[in-house]
């Protein structure tokens, strides 16, 4: 007689939880592993942008573009992955979104030229956006209770640290040059990387997809996307072109399309269907509050990782390895907040979440005190303090908002609340280094510690608004811990 199945994943083998249709806490951070390398490859390259312009004669605005538009091609398709992964199996499109990351990293990795290379880079987000929403997806269909909340604090962990481990590992490789590849290694690494991964997801993880999958909204996906290259190309390239009518004439383009947005997904909801951006998902506290609180952490987050990077380097002369060093602090710090902050959001809720943005903000002070009244002779070393706070402060913070935004999203909804999510973390990570990364480069001129100084002032006050807005989240529902440690 076949022994019941058991949920005790200590009970079952990674394989035969999977082939059972149950999740291992093998096949988490296999998943977890999955997702890494798309959210490392967004910030891989800043530490790279200077050997990559040396190399391929690239523009300032051409190295934006280089960040942004894979951000671009990340964000307008999450949401469309999400529902792929729904309808035809979330592991299938794992596999299909990371084949075709693998391909366009080698693609990446081998560019001629600044245009191939960013070409190659749309190209490996749209392939992202495949993959990614079914890691948080699988979770919610796959896991439960303290598990399901390990696991998505787990992913919010791996989001932060891939991030910063992302400019890191970017550094060690643009100067180990490997058999003079120079910058290519940053994203040839994925493919071995990529291949392991694969394999290892066959067998771990299992196949699920909803029972009431949502249709594809096209309209909307389309509108979306639109909507946001509207507003991205222009504030990417309107300052170094000198803002020429069509980059003004494409932001007004951009509010019509919002616009437009939001009229078609009513409609599109009024009908019955599922569209791209639910009102109604939306208008869940969690969803709405959180979303747009995550969203602006995002854009001082994704400026901030693109001008320490150039900071560092053009300003105080570092290197690359030097440059990707100077950010381990923080790095460290956020890996360790990361695992207690379930802990910590468990016990004091929504306090957690605000006294972690007020040690951020502390950090982000000090270091803006640091660069400008001690430049140009600033060592790499004083920059470690602030950012210790800066990596345990936001971690805390980061992981408590993406706790927040997915509480109460419904399991039949887990791959669109995911993909909405993602979305506009991507949105606001690439329209921080198109709009306070244009504003660097625009104040470089006249003074890199000032340009520096004025973009993280921009930061401090994102998290300043965080803090004070922590108090409209939902409050947290308090878990019983176990006194055992919780298998994952």
């Amino acid at each position: 007689m076949t022994p019941a199945y058991s949920p005790n994943p200590a009970w079952h083998s990674p394989r035969s939880m999977a082939r059972a249709g149950g999740l291992h806490g093998f096949g988490v951070y296999v998943l977890l592993a999955g997702a890494f390398l798309p959210i490392a490859d967004f910030f891989i390259v800043n530490v790279a942008l200077p050997t990559i312009a040396a190399s391929l004669k690239a523009t300032p605005a051409a190295l934006e573009l280089v960040v942004s538009v894979y951000g671009v091609a990340y964000a307008a398709m999450l949401v469309l992955g999400g529902r792929l992964g729904d309808r035809f199996g979330r592991h299938s499109l794992f596999l299909v979104g990371l084949s075709g990351f693998i391909l366009a990293s080698l693609a990446c990795g081998l560019a001629p030229t600044i245009d191939v290379l960013i070409a190659a880079r749309l190209v490996q987000g749209a392939t992202a956006a495949m993959l990614v929403p079914q890691v948080l997806a699988t979770f919610q269909a796959t896991l439960e209770g303290e598990r399901k909340t390990r696991a998505i604090a787990l992913y919010g962990a791996t989001s932060g640290i891939a991030a910063v481990v992302g400019q890191l590992a970017g550094g060690l490789l643009v100067s180990a040059d490997l058999f003079g590849t120079s910058w290519r290694p940053i994203f040839l690494i994925n493919i071995p990387l990529g291949i392991i991964v694969f394999f290892a997801s066959r067998l771990v993880v299992p196949a699920n997809r909803s029972p009431h999958p949502a249709g594809i909204d096209l309209p909307g996906t389309v509108l979306f996307a639109a909507t946001l290259t509207a507003l991205l190309v222009p504030l990417t390239e309107g300052h170094s072109l000198g803002w020429p009518a069509w980059t003004w004439m494409m932001l007004a383009a951009a509010v019509l399309l919002a616009i437009l947005t939001v009229i078609v997904e009513r409609a599109t909801e009024a009908r019955g269907e599922v569209p791209l951006l639910p009102p109604s998902l939306l208008k869940l506290a969690s969803m709405s509050r959180g979303l747009a609180m995550i969203t602006l952490f995002s854009v001082g987050f994704g400026a901030f990782m693109f001008v320490f990077a150039l900071t560092v380097q053009n300003g105080l002369g570092a290197n690359a390895f030097e440059s990707g060093l100077a950010i381990l602090p923080m790095a460290v710090m956020f890996f360790i907040g990361s695992m207690v902050s379930p802990r910590m959001i468990n016990r004091f809720g929504r306090g957690a979440l605000a006294a972690g943005g007020i040690v951020q903000a502390l950090g982000l002070a000090m270091l803006v005190a640091i660069m400008v009244l001690g430049w140009p002779q600033v060592s790499l070393i004083e920059l470690a303090l602030p950012l210790v706070l800066i990596g345990a402060g936001q971690s805390m913070l980061f992981s408590g908002l993406f706790r927040a935004v997915l509480a109460d999203v419904p399991a039949h909804l887990a791959g669109v609340g995911s993909g909405v999510l993602i979305t506009l973390q991507q949105s606001g990570l690439a329209l921080g280094v198109a709009a306070l990364g244009t504003l660097y480069l625009a104040l470089e001129p006249a003074g890199i510690s000032k340009a520096f100084g004025i973009v993280i002032a921009s930061q401090f006050a994102i998290i300043v608004l965080l803090v004070l807005a922590t108090g409209l989240l939902p409050r947290f529902t308090r878990h019983q811990v176990s006194a055992h440690p919780v298998e994952m």
